[in-house]
């Protein structure tokens, strides 16, 4: 057999181009074809929900590559998007449009564009071309590191007479958002993490370590990327004009969500040519927990004067009635472009504003209308339950879990997978089984002092008192864990006291430990309000169930999740509820969708209220959600809220301010019935019975 392996090269496929190519605007309406055939220069085109941006987007590039006078080289064209996907998706259609040549546009994600440059110039520039990457794990790790090693962290430790320095998560984030935002770190803490303001000067000194640390290992993280590539381009000289001069156009897609690092970029890349398309929705502005300004988009323009504006206002999703209420909601608007969606579809009814006397009114209401509709004909993925965050559908999760309805859920974890609501949990269950080691072990190791060593001796001890109720106050811990030990044993023995079968009893336990448990999680996270709001829900929860064993039945024979068995039949593994943040259903579309807890204080957040900027973001999440329905849109609010942190009676919510009179006017009003009370009589008496004993027959049939 000869040595040499025979070559055997993968065959050309060429794509012919659609006739239509040449037209350049086959299929578009007016307002599209005057985007996709723009001529050189900054272009900003407004496409507003629904209206086709993807496909402008496509054909722009295929005009740009195929238009009569001046055609653009392939590879002298770079499309922008913010996932690899995206990308791939674009430049398929643009290659069905113009057939093979399209190959060589260069498109991908800010982030992956960065690393190709900075291998190609990366080395005149001082950084070595072997550089490694770090994701954010890798950064963490590394900025632990430095935190440990900086002086700052050890003054201050748990148990120390100061508050404790921050955790590796919460530098990282503060770091990464200074990059990419350019907000100064003193006016991150003071907004974000008030409780750190002293550290101001520790947390220069930690990002001056990490920044060491990077350089001296040939490290780069996720934000230099972009911050390397900024500065390429904004040096000067003749490595400067080489990365710029690359592209003759450049392409970006959702630039709405665009950071201050990435304009900077765009704006050192065009400085020459200025030949930029952008494609957003001002409207649709909701990251700027991740760094994202609405100021990109908005003042467009005046970094890029003579820019052309181009609104697209045809939207091809939605009915006309939905239209009218979402075009009147972001009216309200304090700064935006001025937009008016239409619909040429006919037909279709006014969303509903559905009024619950509480929160369970409000998910039977859900519930029962997803079972008509999904009798109509709806498929059940076809349908979509939205809220403003994940703790927000806790509710409605159960009861779905209890009718048989499955579903996924997008944005977060399942409510009862969380690990402050299993911590919770695993109090009440050794109250109901003391022998429930797992849950010892898991609650235990909350405690501060208390570690993998004394757990295990706890343990041993209370199987030693063969899990007697007093067994734990018997054990002798060590001293760093007597503190510890001690107000874990004041906690059972209040809660083994109390006074069971009374109504709301299970809350009335989870307030007692969270008593201990709320300390420990502030402790444990810096950002605890929505764990805080995790608790709150759960109590709220258990305080319909009569006792602590019908609630931790309840929990564990019907957890919420995605994989339950259609109650009703459906011949389709992949027909499934879809339950989602707000956040996580941009970009998505479902022919029901209903948005739920439409209340001051939940929609918008709470945390928003006192911040102008924050509540219009707000505004724009509600428009995002509201626009995600193609035929039917109800947004529902309870009257009443149960919340723990309000005190112990039920409060008159006010409806979401977005929903003022104008919208509200758009808008069929809809208000949930009570339920039909249960006639009261004399139940029948059973006949008594002879009793057996389960145990002796268990013991009998394995020979115990």
């Amino acid at each position: 057999m000869s040595d040499d392996a025979r070559r055997y090269p993968p065959r050309t496929r060429e794509v012919p181009p659609r006739r239509e190519a040449a037209a350049g605007v086959s299929g578009l309406n007016e307002a599209q074809a005057r985007a996709a055939t723009h001529p050189d220069g900054a272009l900003l085109i407004i496409a507003g929900a629904g209206t086709g941006k993807t496909r402008t987007l496509v054909y722009r590039v295929a005009h740009l590559l195929e238009r009569p006078e001046h055609p653009v080289r392939a590879e002298r064209l770079l499309l922008l998007t913010f996932t690899r996907r995206a990308a791939q998706e674009m430049l398929g259609r643009v290659e069905q449009l113009v057939g093979s040549t399209s190959r060589r546009v260069h498109g991908g994600t800010f982030h992956a564009t960065a690393h190709r440059l900075l291998r190609r110039f990366g080395q005149v520039a001082g950084l070595p071309s072997d550089f490694t990457i770090m994701d954010q794990s890798d950064a963490e790790d590394l900025m632990q590191l430095s935190r440990a090693t900086s002086g700052a962290a050890k003054k201050v430790g748990i148990g120390g007479k100061g508050r404790r320095f921050p955790k590796k998560e919460t530098l990282h984030h503060v770091y990464s958002r200074h990059v990419n935002t350019e907000i100064p770190v003193p006016a991150i803490l003071s907004d974000e993490y008030p409780q750190f303001r002293e550290y101001e000067d520790d947390f220069a000194r930690v990002f001056a370590d990490y920044t060491r640390r990077k350089i001296e290992r040939n490290l780069v993280d996720y934000d230099d990327l972009l911050l390397f590539w900024a500065m390429l381009v904004e040096s000067g000289g003749a490595l400067a004009d080489a990365v710029a001069g690359l592209y003759d156009h450049l392409l970006v897609d959702e630039y709405q969500d665009t950071n201050q690092l990435q304009a900077r970029i765009l704006r050192g890349m065009c400085r020459r040519h200025g030949n930029l398309t952008v494609v957003g929705d001002d409207a649709q502005s909701i990251y700027s927990f991740r760094g994202a300004t609405i100021r990109n988009i908005l003042d467009f323009p005046a970094h890029f004067p003579g820019a052309a504006v181009v609104p697209l206002e045809q939207n091809y999703r939605s009915t006309q009635p939905i239209l009218d209420t979402t075009n009147t909601l972001i009216s309200r608007a304090e700064e935006r472009y001025t937009k008016n969606l239409f619909t040429k579809r006919e037909g279709g009814e006014q969303p509903w504003l559905v009024t619950a006397h509480d929160e369970q009114a409000q998910t039977r209401f859900v519930v029962d209308r997803i079972l008509e509709l999904h009798e109509e004909g709806v498929p059940l993925r076809e349908m979509a339950v939205l809220f403003r965050a994940g703790y927000m559908s806790a509710d409605l999760e159960i009861e779905l879990s209890a009718r048989k309805i499955p579903f996924e859920k997008w944005g977060g974890l399942k409510f009862l997978e969380a690990a402050h609501v299993k911590d919770v949990l695993a109090f009440l269950r050794i109250l109901e089984n003391p022998r429930d080691e797992v849950s010892w072990y898991r609650l235990l190791l909350l405690m501060p002092g208390i570690g993998e060593a004394t757990a295990r001796g706890a343990v041993d001890a209370m199987a030693t008192l063969s899990w007697a109720p007093a067994a734990f106050a018997h054990y002798q811990p060590p001293p760093r864990a007597r503190t510890a030990h001690a107000a874990l044993v004041q906690l059972l023995d209040t809660l083994r006291s109390a006074a069971s079968g009374i109504d709301g009893a299970v809350a009335v336990e989870i307030a007692r430990v969270r008593g201990l448990y709320d300390d420990i999680l502030r402790e444990r996270y810096d950002r605890v309000e929505p764990r805080l709001s995790d608790l709150d829900q759960l109590q709220t929860i258990a305080g319909g169930y009569p006792d602590r064993a019908t609630f931790l039945s309840a929990i564990a024979l019907e957890p919420p999740q995605s994989t339950q068995d259609l109650g009703f039949g459906s011949d389709s593994e992949d027909d499934v509820l879809i339950l989602s943040t707000a956040h996580s259903a941009k970009g998505r579309e479902w022919d029901a969708v209903f948005v739920i807890w439409a209340v001051d204080g939940y929609f918008p957040m709470g945390r928003a209220l006192g911040d102008d900027e924050q509540i219009e973001e707000e505004r724009r999440l509600m428009y995002v959600a509201m626009t995600r329905a193609r035929n039917h849109l109800a947004v529902c609010y309870p009257l009443n809220v149960y919340d723990t942190r309000r005190g112990a009676d039920y409060s008159i919510d006010q409806l979401s301010r977005f929903l003022d009179r104008g919208v509200r006017s758009c808008m069929q009003r809809v208000v949930v019935e009570p339920p039909e009370r249960a006639a009261t009589g004399a139940e029948h008496e059973a006949e008594p019975v002879p009793p057996i004993d389960l145990r002796a027959m268990m013991r009998g049939r394995f020979g115990a």
